[in-house]
Parts: structure tokens; C-alpha cells; sequence
């Protein structure tokens, strides 16, 4: 299997647009240098991480209490994002200018928010922050233009 940039580039571009619209988090996983791997730092416990993640499942238990099949920030309609989901003007400039440069679908607009709500969900923060949006917008990778190589 050839493993060069063209080659990938022609594999994954088979992936369509609508499709890559459905899948909420993109993550290029990239090769770790054996200088990273041995470096001893101090690593956030997985309790830890397990303790935020299920306080964020339980603020959109909550939130979504009286919605009926709705447990969680991705399975919210385009109707809800507007009441759940309100961003800054900073935040609103930021996503206008990703959906400009990265050529972004509509869809792909409302994953971010949910994505962004959800980030927020995890700092436990109420609001959604410039940084959760950006975060987001970060996860959004195969988008972008060359993205395959």
C-alpha cells in the first residue's frame, strides 16, 4: 500500500462532502516522535477526565429533561440551537469567518455549535466561550481545503 501524499490525497478525497457533514469531530491522528513518547510529564488522571465528562452528560440530562428522546447536545434539532447554543459577537464573527474561509455547509454550522455547547458542557461554563468555539471549529479538519495531504 503506498503510503505519499498524492496517494492519500486521491483515497481520502473519495470521502464526500455530505458525509463528512454527519461526522461531528474530525482528528487527524499524526505519527508521535519517540522523544515525545519517553518525556515524563505529568498526565491528567482518567478519573479526572471521567469525573467532567459525567458532569457534562448529567448539565445536558438536565437541560434536556423535558424534551422528549433528546439526552445529549448532538441529538438537538436545528430549531433548539438558537436558545441553546447563543454565542458572542466575537464568537459570531469567528464562526462567520471559518464558514468563509473553510467553505463550511450549513450543516456543518450547526455540528460546530452543538460541538462548541458541548466543549463549554466540559469547562462547565454556562456560556459558550470564544475558546470553546474555536476549539470546535478545530475539530472540523477534514473541511478543509487539502486537508488529505
Amino acid at each position: 500500500m503506498c503510503l505519499c501524499a498524492w496517494c492519500r490525497s486521491k483515497y481520502l478525497n473519495k470521502i464526500s462532502g455530505p458525509l463528512l457533514d454527519r461526522i461531528d469531530l474530525h482528528v487527524e491522528v499524526t505519527p508521535v516522535a519517540f522523544n515525545e513518547l519517553t518525556k515524563e510529564v505529568q498526565q491528567e488522571k482518567s478519573s479526572n477526565i471521567r469525573e467532567r465528562v459525567v458532569k457534562a452528560r448529567n448539565i445536558q440530562e438536565e437541560r434536556f429533561k423535558d424534551a422528549e428522546g433528546i439526552y445529549c447536545n448532538a441529538q438537538m434539532h436545528s430549531s433548539q440551537l438558537r436558545n441553546i447554543c447563543r454565542i458572542s459577537d466575537e464568537g459570531t464573527q469567528l464562526l462567520k469567518t471559518a464558514m468563509e474561509k473553510l467553505g463550511l455547509s450549513a450543516r456543518a454550522y450547526d455540528r460546530i455549535l452543538k460541538v462548541s455547547r458541548t466543549i463549554a458542557d466540559l469547562a462547565d461554563s454556562t456560556e459558550i466561550k470564544t475558546e470553546h468555539l474555536a476549539e470546535a471549529i478545530q475539530f472540523r479538519s477534514l473541511d478543509r481545503e487539502g486537508w488529505a495531504g
